[in-house]
């Protein structure tokens, strides 16, 4: 085998294989294309899972292990499949000064999940997570890629609103 990645089977569409071979020529350090497979591949799957690992760990040729010590470092990259709307509410100090614990005991009030937890419907899931490096906006929310700034319960509200209404 050439070690062409392209030649072996893929759990990816042919459009993301094809994005993926594209990506590990760009750098000039084939690891360096890991965090946007990783990202690539948990949106096209809605979750990172044990084949997407096997399959990007050969792709850039480094061990499965290294792959899995990525996903855990970053909130981003989930194991486990998410609701269409993954809900992250900050508590690191900045946001919890300014009302972020209070915001995620309303998100789980409002969205009846706990931390870590996915809404019946598979609507929302909900996270506590440590820090979404929106401190000046405090309290921050992430929902998706989508940042949520200066946030009270009523606006939460609103916030959550809006993405069910684009179900």
């Amino acid at each position: 085998m050439s070690g062409d990645s392209s030649e072996s089977k893929t759990i990816f569409s042919p459009a993301l294989a094809a994005r993926f071979d594209r990506l590990v020529g760009l750098y000039p350090v084939r690891r360096s294309a890991l965090i946007p497979m990783l990202l690539y591949a948990q949106d096209e799957i809605g979750c990172i899972s044990d084949e997407a690992v096997a399959e990007i760990a050969r792709r850039i040729q480094i061990t499965e292990l290294d792959v899995r010590n990525v996903i855990s470092y970053y909130s981003l990259l989930h194991t486990e499949p998410h609701g269409k709307f993954h809900v992250q509410v900050c508590t690191n100090i900045s946001c919890m000064l300014r009302g972020g614990n209070e915001l995620f005991e309303h998100c789980k009030r409002r969205l009846g999940v706990g931390n870590k937890e996915t809404t019946p419907d598979k609507l929302f899931s909900l996270e506590e997570v440590e820090c979404i490096g929106a401190c000046s906006w405090a309290p921050a929310v992430q929902v998706n890629y989508d940042f949520h700034e200066n946030l009270t319960p009523e606006s939460m509200d609103r916030v959550l609103d809006d993405y069910r209404a684009r179900s």
